[in-house]
């Protein structure tokens, strides 16, 4: 559904992101080698056969790209449970093209189109020699996988600089992109060290003496139901995508009125064709995009927000577009969206700046619901100082033809 691969309009001073789609609740994990190889999820793999894990260039950096929530696909749990590397196995990472071309003219677009695919098409093809071959060593690499898709990568990079010089001014400096590297990916959010998933009781009903509960009379003389698991029926939340848990995790660090998030899709088209790319772009304040905790690896709900040291919080945004069957009911909340991706690229402050979300094309007529909210390490809606503040978050409806 998302195999379509296109050329999308580049805007001045965006910033690089990490996007990881969604696996739903269908997965497999890295937690036991028995683990049984489920297909992926609509939306919850990568394009182009790649990882579950992929690295590319983009805005003058490598940033990390997840899909699948850490969700690995059939074919790597299967190594996995073989005995295999998995989602840690090294992979090639590329400079990104797509970003860096200028408006594609009508006429040069067909094969503009053949080539960025032959592009993604070269990165799977070294993977996969990469993992077949990749313990031969170093000086293999560089020679019999690396050099080799540079030369195939220098000539589709000309060939999409002379269709464009054809008919519009040719485009600099495209051969610069043609060196990859081989990088082994870590998992959960990568040099975070710090509160990586390491929440006592988060995993467990009990043992979490931070639950929520506060010591004063009951709850501020409210008639409080529950503010932890104790007396709940429901089995322990686990840091899996399931429901009928009950979470034990603690809230965590709530900011000031004026420092928690915000964001707004400043830029979106009001039509696309069926599977045909487009951007979104979406500018946030008060987000510092620099924690990810890998749903499809047991990492949902199961840190506590936490604020860096200007009270900003740490996490993430989602992007997700659905296919809305009627504009008069609302759709049904357990379904697939079509397209559903997590940011995550370092940055982020109490200045606004932007990111633009690349959507492969969505594959139905009618019309599709794209929404981008902020979340935290563990993908809840940052909580906010008062009741009466709109959470971070945006909805945009889009015509596809």
């Amino acid at each position: 559904m998302l195999a379509v691969v296109g050329t999308l309009a580049v805007f001045g001073g965006v910033v690089a992101v990490t996007q990881i789609s969604s696996a739903q609740d269908r997965r497999t994990t890295t937690r036991a080698a028995s683990a049984s190889c489920v297909p992926a999820s609509p939306g919850a793999t990568a394009p182009k056969g790649q990882g579950s894990t992929t690295r590319t260039w983009q805005d003058g950096r490598w940033v990390r790209n997840h899909w699948g929530d850490g969700q690995m696909s059939p074919a790597e749990c299967e190594q996995t449970n073989a005995g295999g590397a998995g989602a840690g196995t090294p992979t090639v990472a590329c400079p990104d093209v797509r970003g860096r071309l200028p408006q594609v003219p009508d006429r040069a677009r067909a094969e503009v189109d053949r080539n960025l695919a032959l592009l993604e098409s070269q990165i799977a093809e070294a993977n996969r020699r990469l993992a077949a071959d990749g313990r031969n060593g170093g000086e293999f690499i560089n020679n019999a996988i690396l050099r080799p898709l540079a030369d195939k990568r220098t000539a589709t990079l000309n060939r999409i600089a002379t269709a464009i010089g054809r008919v519009a001014q040719r485009p600099e400096g495209l051969d610069q992109l043609a060196q990859c590297a081989v990088t082994d990916i870590p998992q959960n959010g990568g040099d975070n060290g710090e509160n990586n998933g390491g929440n006592d009781g988060g995993q467990n009903g009990d043992g979490n003496d931070n639950g929520g509960g506060q010591d004063n009379d009951g709850g501020n003389g409210l008639d409080v139901l529950a503010n932890d698991c104790s007396d709940s029926r429901l089995e322990a939340h686990d840091g899996f995508q399931n429901g009928n848990r009950c979470v034990s995790t603690a809230f965590g660090e709530v900011g000031a009125a004026a420092n928690n998030p915000s964001l707004l899709i400043t830029q979106f088209p009001d039509q696309v064709r069926r599977n045909q790319p487009f951007t979104l772009r979406v500018t946030t304040k008060n987000l510092v995009r620099d924690r990810f905790l890998a749903a499809g690896q047991g990492g949902y709900y199961l840190e506590s927000s936490l604020l860096n040291g200007e009270g900003l919080v740490r996490g993430h945004f989602h992007t997700a577009c659905r296919m809305l069957g009627s504009t008069r009911q609302p759709p049904n909340p357990q379904d697939v969206p079509a397209f559903f991706v997590a940011t995550e690229d370092g940055r982020g402050s109490e200045q606004p700046d932007d990111v633009l979300i690349q959507i492969p094309g969505l594959a139905q007529s009618g019309v599709a619901q794209c929404a981008v909210w902020a979340g935290d390490g563990s993908h809840r809606i940052p909580m906010m100082e008062r009741a009466n503040q709109t959470p971070a978050i945006d909805v945009v409806r889009i015509r596809v033809n």
